[in-house]
């Protein structure tokens, strides 16, 4: 991806004629005609500025409609608000409220915009996305009739594309739902139906669909100036830095160099201001930013099925209370704040949500500071307007949104919220079709973004996670958590599952053990998803980050030696990224370090000291890690020498050569015990995963010795002597016939769209594997380790009869 984008500023001196063709409608204006096949090839259309929910939205879009797109983040996708929101896809019941209230039809506009946004959402990412019920606990009667009213109306905004009818519940309804509800002088509650989401996996989704549409996406790409026509002054592309070290060999090493592209979009959110000032220093500022903290806490805080909203806290601001990937998150405030890469959720801020959280739930509730998993804080880009904002702090405004036109050329959108991205996209590249004279370079009648659906949907279904299970032994959370988060992509990351050497689960090691966030996630994630961190992977690929930080510093050193492997990392490379990952666990995610540096003390040396230590700790760790999984690796033992003389001990002790065993071994411990046909036999008397632990290496290796060098696609007619080969001797595929093999890519063919063997270039790894499991389903009779005779019992031994 990086090498695309250096190819398009490689001849940064363009033509002056070119200069003004691709001007759009300055173009237009001088009677210049852009004809086809004149523009540079290496020359994006748009060039967007950002890889949060906006720019990957406007990415989503501009690809979609046949532009050539280029996309670039200083940090990493999502890692900015897009990451810590409130995870609801919602019209905005408070919206409504004020528009009633307060005659403000820009309010009631914004409502029936985002829930008509709010159909589309669940449609494009099923997966990601549901419908949850969110109750509103009353109590006092009065209040009943009016709740019901606003969401009711609430409803009607909605119309066709309503989810469910809100409705009322009784008193002991609502405490037979919501148990943990206080029982005091509750009369009852109004219950509504909103979306909630996974912000930072739809935030991945909507990057790796623009690069299905043929985008060139890069994270940890800066841009440090714009570059604008000396002649014209309008902008012809930007000067952008690699902000990652040189040690990541696989980015190359030209640290700076030019983009160019015939229009430039903002898309920063909070950060709009910033590349406002890089293109005029004397701009007046468009954002007012506003700090939203969230809590996480243990999910026996609420229900796995309902949410809670508080309408009136004790300064008038509302809350909600859901629930969120087995966990409770609580939130959120909204204060006036100013721009930070990373904000950090103040102490004053998480007591008042506890105070808050405490005030509605049963008195029989302890709730504690300790029961604080994590805490967040995000900045909301809100639209500044002076005349009517003054004074009123961020909660008066609305979170609508704008593009603005520089006079360089800039399109800045700001503003909006998850909900509306879409629709804003939408508004952001047709105004850049526009402006940019793009008309001739669209393949498309206007936006088609409503119908377009995420990566990881087209193959998903909700009793996906099942056929996970038969396919790849692995546990029923886990399945599940990988369905729900990755779609039809789980297949792909089950595929880079390790054997859990168990006789179950046979597949998914877990990276830390009450999540279900599994050790081929990591690997998916740098193949797949262009993560480069570690806190890449805890933040925003998987999310336990968000749900436990105590339990993301336990995974760490797993993380760090999958990560270390995988991109080549240096000692002190991982050294910088575990220290890097520990300052944000502890600075943006609201890890005390407690338990590791002694007794508790204040000021910022005390807390330095403590995150040495744990960085030692997760330096030991991460060695040991790696000496489990690689214990051939020759670098592995230098680690532990120049980890100190504790590593080399560690060496020689009886457990070592047991995990040595148990890690390098391909398949469980009975393979230590059976010859292959014994195991199979075994396996198929008991198991119930299509393939055993061993089995999914052996298919690998065999894919890889067939597959063609340039495609990695192996012709379907080969399958069958592929699974007969003598590597996949013992693995029950003798018998397989090309009579089988024929059935079974006929039911492959009814099931999809198009055909396995009509993807031009044979099967790739994850459909063979599924052609592989569905031979061993129709194709293999279960053998058995009983004797095929049946033994007689003698009538004196029988009972008697007959």
């Amino acid at each position: 991806m990086l090498e695309r984008l250096r190819a398009s500023g490689r001849n940064p001196s363009l033509p002056s004629n070119l200069k003004e063709k691709g001007r759009g409608v300055e173009a237009k204006e001088k009677g210049v005609e852009v004809k086809e096949g004149e523009d540079d090839d290496d020359m994006f259309d748009l060039l967007i500025i950002g890889g949060g929910a906006t720019g990957a939205g406007v990415a989503v879009d501009a690809a979609s409609r046949g532009l050539k797109v280029a996309l670039v983040e200083r940090d990493d996708f999502s890692s900015g608000t897009s990451s810590k929101s409130t995870k609801l896809v919602h019209g905005g019941v408070r919206y409504l409220q004020k528009a009633v209230f307060e005659l403000d039809l820009q309010q009631y506009n914004l409502v029936r915009e985002a829930l008509h946004e709010r159909k589309i959402f669940l449609q494009t990412a099923p997966y990601l996305s549901a419908m949850l019920p969110i109750m509103l606990p009353i109590y006092k009667y009065w209040q009943v009739p009016y709740y019901l009213a606003g969401c009711k109306l609430y409803d009607i905004l909605a119309g066709k594309e309503n989810m469910e009818s809100s409705y009322v519940m009784s008193k002991g309804k609502a405490l037979e739902a919501f148990p943990m509800l206080k029982g005091k002088g509750l009369v009852g509650a109004v219950v509504y139906y909103d979306g909630q989401h996974n912000d930072s996996r739809m935030n991945v989704a909507l990057v790796m669909t623009a690069v299905k549409h043929g985008a060139t996406v890069a994270n940890y790409v800066e841009v440090t100036e714009l570059c604008k026509d000396p002649t014209t002054g309008k902008l012809v592309g930007a000067k952008v830095r690699d902000t990652l070290p040189t040690s990541n060999k696989k980015r190359g090493n030209e640290k700076e160099f030019e983009v160019r592209a015939r229009g430039v979009v903002n898309a920063t959110g909070p950060f709009a201001d910033s590349i406002l000032t890089l293109d005029n220093p004397t701009h007046a500022p468009i954002v007012q930013p506003s700090s939203g903290v969230h809590i996480t806490l243990p999910g026996y805080y609420s229900p796995r099925t309902m949410g809670l909203l508080d309408p009136a806290t004790s300064d008038g601001r509302v809350i909600f209370f859901l629930p969120w990937q087995g966990n409770t998150i609580a939130g959120t405030t909204d204060s006036p704040s100013k721009v930070e890469r990373e904000p950090r959720a103040s102490e004053e801020d998480i007591r008042w949500l506890l105070e808050e959280v405490r005030s509605y739930l049963a008195s029989d509730i302890k709730v504690r500071r300790g029961d604080v998993l994590s805490a967040w804080s995000g900045l909301r880009p809100l639209v500044r307007d002076p005349s009517s904002a003054e004074g009123k702090g961020t909660a008066g405004l609305v979170r609508s949104h704008l593009t603005h036109l520089s006079p360089s050329g800039l399109l800045t959108i700001a503003g909006g919220k998850w909900t509306t991205y879409r629709k804003m996209a939408e508004e952001t590249v047709d105004e850049a079709v526009r402006v940019f004279g793009l008309e001739r370079k669209v393949k498309t009648k206007g936006c088609v973004t409503d119908n377009v659906r995420l990566v990881g949907s087209d193959g998903w279904s909700r009793n996906m996670f099942i056929g996970l299970i038969q396919t790849y032994g692995l546990e029923t959370d886990v399945a599940r958590h990988l369905s729900d988060n990755y779609g039809d992509r789980a297949w792909t990351v089950c595929s880079l599952a390790e054997p859990t050497g168990e006789t179950w689960p046979l597949h998914g090691k877990r990276l830390v053990p009450q999540y279900p966030f599994i050790d081929a996630e990591v690997t998916y994630a740098i193949k797949h998803e262009y993560a480069q961190t570690a806190t890449d992977v805890l933040a925003r690929r998987t999310r336990l980050s968000f749900l436990n930080t105590r339990a993301a510093l336990d995974a760490l050193p797993t993380v760090i030696a999958i990560m270390s492997k995988e991109l080549g990392w240096s000692k002190k490379e991982e050294r910088r990224q575990i220290r890097e990952t520990i300052r944000y666990l502890v600075g943006s995610m609201g890890l005390q370090l407690r338990g590791y540096g002694g007794e508790e003390k204040e000021g910022k040396q005390e807390e330095e000291k403590r995150m040495k230590e744990v960085e030692r700790e997760v330096v030991r760790r991460a060695w040991e890690v790696r000496r489990e999984r690689e214990p051939e690796s020759a670098s592995v033992v230098w680690g532990y020498l120049s980890g100190g003389l504790f590593a080399l001990g560690s060496l020689f002790t009886p457990s070592f050569w047991r995990s040595s065993l148990s890690s390098s071994s391909p398949s469980s411990s009975l393979s230590a015990s059976y010859s292959p046909q014994q195991q199979q036999n075994e396996i198929r008397l008991h198991g119930r995963a299509r393939f055993q632990p061993s089995e999914i290496s052996a298919l690998r290796h065999a894919f890889s010795e067939h597959a063609d060098s340039e495609t990695h696609r192996v012709s379907s007619k080969e399958i069958v002597r592929i699974v007969k080969g003598p590597e996949m001797k013992g693995y029950g595929y003798g018998e397989v016939t090309e009579g089988d093999l024929e059935y079974v890519l006929e039911e492959m063919r009814m099931s999809r769209e198009n055909s396995v063997q009509e993807q031009g270039g044979g099967v790739d790894f994850e459909e063979f594997i599924e052609i592989c499991g569905n031979l061993k389903d129709v194709g293999v009779t279960p053998s058995t380790v009983l004797s095929k005779e049946r033994k007689r019992i003698p009538v004196e031994k029988s009972g008697g009869g007959v």
